[in-house]
């Protein structure tokens, strides 16, 4: 860094993001928003992003999949105690079809960006744009990472992909935003601790000798062990664990039988398991399998169990919270910033949260004025645009204040 080239400080951010930027970054957001890739699928998506990167002078890499993209931002702090501050955007849209009336409404069937992972990629990137800048002018104070992953959308979720091909190699922090449909626009949700929960995925098959329904001592009843594992299996998981940890049960699919007078020889059940803290999340699998056996042994069911991890919950860091907490009100003021509350829905980025402290922040998308419900994961989830440069500032803020 030039001494004589003062640091920027967050002040500075207005005139910094120029409206050609804003402009663009909008224009970057519906393209993605056309042309949704689900996950593990985003090569359009990655050419975009790294091309950009390029153009701003920068050496984006694709990741070792073929998706996803890491640039790096200013070189290594001559101090081995400054590590990067890494800022995390996921690329990858969901399987649904995309209901809105707009014109960069999704071009692609059955296939929309209903999550805000096409806002979540722009405030990276124009992060990204704006921090390069300052970088060149000898005024970034440490070094940054930007990191696009693939296939959030999947358990175990794209992050342990990313972690495993080096992005957090040198990092000591980092942060992401989600969309947030209940926050208004220029406003973001913090919390300190867990924001999200552990998600998981549970599939039982049960087989045993059926018959007729006239003589179910002479069988294994599968209608009845399913439905005494559908009912019992969350019941027992509630006097087996601290209530406070929220780890519940919840199906989703229950298959078995297909006439009124046989017993049939094969059930399956499929749910989900969600919990609230981490300690519990870690002891959830072998609680369940255990339940899961003593149950099925009183009906004398095989039971095949697939347990599959999804999540852990994400754990937001206090100082993180903090960083951002200070940030966002250099930018926009203390009431810009709301508690939140935690959400029962997973998120990969709890992965990165198990090698380095961060946090992730809820970015407010509602319009100003606007009293209508919406929520995520819907054919017609879309947002207040300007939810783009509230990221932006924000993360150009966290880099100069941390």
């Amino acid at each position: 860094m030039n001494d004589d080239s003062p640091v920027e400080t967050p002040a500075a951010l207005s005139s910094v993001l120029s409206e050609d930027l804003r402009a663009e970054l909008i224009a970057f957001r519906r393209d993605l928003h056309r042309h949704p890739e689900l996950a593990r699928q985003e090569v359009r998506t990655t050419e975009k992003v790294r091309a950009r990167l390029a153009q701003a002078g920068l050496e984006p890499k694709v990741l070792p999949n073929g998706t996803g993209v890491v640039c790096d931002i200013g070189p290594d702090d001559p101090d081995p105690a400054r590590k990067r501050l890494a800022l995390r955007a996921d690329l990858d849209a969901l399987p649904v079809p995309d209901t809105k009336d707009v014109e960069y409404r999704s071009t692609v069937d059955g296939r929309a960006h209903a999550c805000g992972h096409d806002v979540h990629t722009s405030v990276v990137l124009g992060a990204g744009l704006v921090l390069a800048g300052m970088s060149e002018r000898g005024k970034l104070p440490r070094p940054v990472r930007l990191v696009f992953q693939a296939a959030e959308e999947i358990m175990p979720g794209g992050a342990l992909d990313a972690v495993q091909a080096g992005v957090l190699d040198g990092v000591d922090r980092i942060l992401a935003v989600h969309c947030d449909p209940r926050v208004e626009v220029g406003r973001i949700g913090l919390r300190q601790g867990p924001i999200t929960s552990a998600a998981d995925r549970l599939k039982l098959t049960l087989d045993g000798p059926g018959g007729h329904s006239a003589r179910p001592h002479l069988t294994t009843d599968l209608v009845m062990a399913t439905a005494k594992l559908a009912t019992e299996l969350p019941a027992a998981l509630n006097r087996r664990v601290d209530p406070r940890s929220g780890l519940s049960v919840v199906w989703g699919r229950i298959e078995a039988g297909h006439t009124a007078n046989v017993i049939p020889q094969h059930a399956e059940l499929e749910g989900t398991v969600r919990c609230l803290e981490l300690g519990a999340w870690h002891a959830a699998p072998d609680l369940v399998h255990e339940v899961i056996d003593q149950i099925a042994a009183i009906y004398r069911a095989k039971c095949e169990i697939t347990y599959q991890r999804g999540v852990p919950p994400v754990v937001n860091e206090a100082g993180s919270v903090e960083l951002l907490r200070e940030a966002m009100t250099a930018r926009y003021g203390a009431p810009a910033v709301e508690d939140t509350d935690q959400s029962l829905g997973g998120e990969d980025f709890s992965w990165y949260l198990e090698h380095v402290h961060g946090a992730l922040a809820r970015l407010g998308t509602r319009p100003v004025g606007d009293t209508t419900p919406r929520d995520l994961h819907r054919g017609d989830f879309d947002v207040d645009e300007g939810a783009i440069a509230v990221g932006v500032e924000l993360f150009t803020a966290a880099a100069l204040l941390s």
